[in-house]
């Protein structure tokens, strides 16, 4: 065996993707050209074993947290893959290693050959764009979806809102060989039966009042790409029958228009509907139900990958406030991971964005995360205290400290958010959770 690596090498050295291979202790005998251009430039890691070159671990990967392809390879006996963090010149990021155990002529494993698959936009440090995450529950919905990316099958995501399905959707998408053609977002919710029928399918001139030029659907606009069917839940009835028709033959016919049309996209549909309790009121087609759900993805709320808040909160942060460098105290980030956030991502994006503007400084305290928080106090009626949420009624309101009340309830709060806010009234009262009218409302009755 160890005669053939000379050549086996000299093979992988011309590869596009990073490989190595090492031995039954770990130990990497040799590595290619395009593994050290991206985890360990001007390093010579022969003989260093790979989870301390990929990892900074002291032990092998699964007495260290992560799952070890190396493990499974030895007990299938046949190449493994597996989603693990790698440590790159630019941080943490995901990285989709593909395992191949090598046999002697004996049929005895030697050696074994790693290939690396970077994902794009998904890391486990903060960044500028794409999904972050360490938790075991986010890593096994990605490891899901990047295992169905390559494939053509539907893929339905489930979650409640705010768990970033969107973002999931596009990175399905971006990890497909369909990666450069469009990927196309039809806002079902946001639709009428009639509008529905016209955005996705598109119409021709004429077809109906306000119709003076034909228009070119979401599905044709989709066509090599991917169509991402945002709350496919809110689908009028009557044209989940329209939908199933494209999905399963790929044709479909513009308002207005006899001429049946094709289209080629892969389908990615999310809600936060029970597409089952749907089915059992007649409220959604089984059939779809069973198109669309080929593979089903359920994202984790936040609640569920607790401790990605402090790393979450950072990303969000860089992305609302980029030319601050702010950073977050050790008790504000206390705060921020007792909170429930039952908005989950989108409401800590929120929370931080409130917080960034009540903050004049470099350090968000804890004092602007509790700001931020009680601003949705001012919009439900819910007072925050002690990371609980009660109803702020004139019984419950004295029990709550001098601090808190003075944040949830004073004033000056809320005048220093306008002060400190540099865009439209409509834009502060939206960063705030809060509608128009509400914050003007609370802006007369101060005398503001």
């Amino acid at each position: 065996m160890s005669e053939d690596l000379p050549a086996l090498m000299s093979y992988l050295d011309g590869l596009p993707e990073p490989h190595i291979v090492f031995d039954m202790d770990y130990r990497i005998v040799s590595a290619n050209a395009a593994y050290l251009r991206e985890y360990a430039p001007g390093q010579d890691v022969r003989g260093q074993t790979c989870y301390e070159v990929s990892h900074r671990f002291q032990a092998p990967c699964d007495q260290a947290g992560e799952s070890c392809p190396k493990a499974r390879a030895l007990l299938s006996g046949q190449r493994e893959r597996v989603l693990h963090l790698h440590h790159t010149p630019g941080g943490e990021a995901y990285v989709n290693i593909e395992l191949s155990p090598l046999k002697d002529r004996r049929g005895r494993i030697r050696y074994f050959i790693e290939k690396m698959e970077p994902i794009a936009h998904q890391h486990g440090t903060p960044v500028e764009q794409g999904m972050v995450g360490r938790a075991p529950a986010f890593r096994s919905t990605l490891e899901m979806a990047l295992r169905v990316a390559p494939t053509a099958a539907s893929v339905l995501l489930l979650g409640e809102s705010g768990t970033g399905k969107e973002l999931m959707a596009k990175a399905i998408h971006e990890a497909s060989p369909r990666a450069k053609a469009p990927f196309v977002v039809v806002e079902c919710a946001s639709l009428s039966e009639t509008l529905f029928e016209s955005e996705l399918f598109g119409h021709e001139k004429g077809a109906f009042t306000g119709a003076t030029s034909t228009r070119v659907g979401l599905a044709e606009s989709a066509n090599g790409g991917t169509l991402f069917l945002d709350e496919v839940g809110d689908i009028p009835l009557s044209m989940q029958v329209k939908l199933l028709r494209l999905l399963e033959t790929g044709t479909f016919r513009r308002v207005g228009s006899s001429d049946l049309r094709h289209t080629n996209v892969r389908v990615i549909a999310a809600t936060h509907r029970s597409l089952r309790g749907m089915i059992e009121q007649q409220l959604f087609r089984e059939d779809l139900y069973h198109r669309l759900s080929t593979f089903p993805i359920r994202l984790p709320p936040l609640r569920e990958r607790h401790e990605d808040i402090p790393l979450l909160a950072d990303t969000l942060l860089a992305r609302v406030a980029p030319t601050r460098h702010l950073n977050i105290s050790s008790a504000g980030r206390q705060r921020l991971m007792g909170h429930p956030f039952t908005g989950n991502i989108r409401e800590l994006r929120n929370v931080m964005e409130r917080a960034a503007l009540f903050c004049d400084g470099d350090v968000i305290e804890l004092t602007h995360i509790e700001q931020a928080l009680a601003a949705d106090a001012w919009a439900s009626g819910v007072a925050v205290h002690a990371g609980t949420a009660f109803e702020a009624t004139p019984a419950s309101v004295p029990s709550l400290s001098p601090l808190t009340k003075r944040q949830a309830m004073d004033r000056a709060t809320l005048l220093e958010a306008v002060r400190l806010h540099r865009g439209s009234r409509a834009e502060l009262a939206a960063s705030m959770g809060i509608s128009e009218r509400s914050l003007y409302r609370k802006l007369k009755a101060f005398g503001a």
